[in-house]
């Protein structure tokens, strides 16, 4: 018990912190805005495209649901990280902030994630399937 009030605690003193920090910026609206955002966007595109991607999985009768419901969960949280950069406008006044193309590796990383996505599904209906013929064969 006394491990938990260390851990609540430390969370606390991180928490008041962060809240110091914030208060300290210029403009700390910015800040709030993109926490806001952020909530919105998980909450209003990302967990509902999760939880229909679920549905229509169940409603087909698809055994492998989690796969791309993770994937989605995945891609969604990389999404929003990335908005910062992927929407800011115009070019930045010093070239070694934000350097790189984050358009291309985002869109790298979306298909990275499809990609394995798809493996990993594969690799397992294949391994299903060979089970299915082995017990067949016995």
């Amino acid at each position: 018990m006394a491990f938990r009030y260390a851990i609540g605690g430390f969370g606390l003193a991180v928490m008041a912190f962060g809240g110091f920090l914030l208060v300290r910026e210029p403009e700390p609206w910015r800040i709030a805005l993109w926490l806001v955002g952020g909530v919105l966007v998980h909450d209003g595109l990302v967990a509902p495209l999760v939880i229909a991607v679920g549905a229509l999985c169940a409603a087909a009768g698809l055994r492998l649901c989690g796969v791309p419901r993770a994937a989605l969960v995945v891609a969604g949280s990389l999404t929003v990280i990335a908005l910062p950069p992927l929407l800011r406008p115009g070019g930045v006044a010093n070239a070694s902030v934000l350097p790189l193309d984050y358009p291309r590796n985002w869109l790298l990383a979306m298909a990275a994630i499809g990609v394995l996505t798809a493996a990993y599904a594969g690799a397992r209906a294949w391994a299903r399937a060979r089970r299915r013929c082995a017990a067949l064969r016995r």
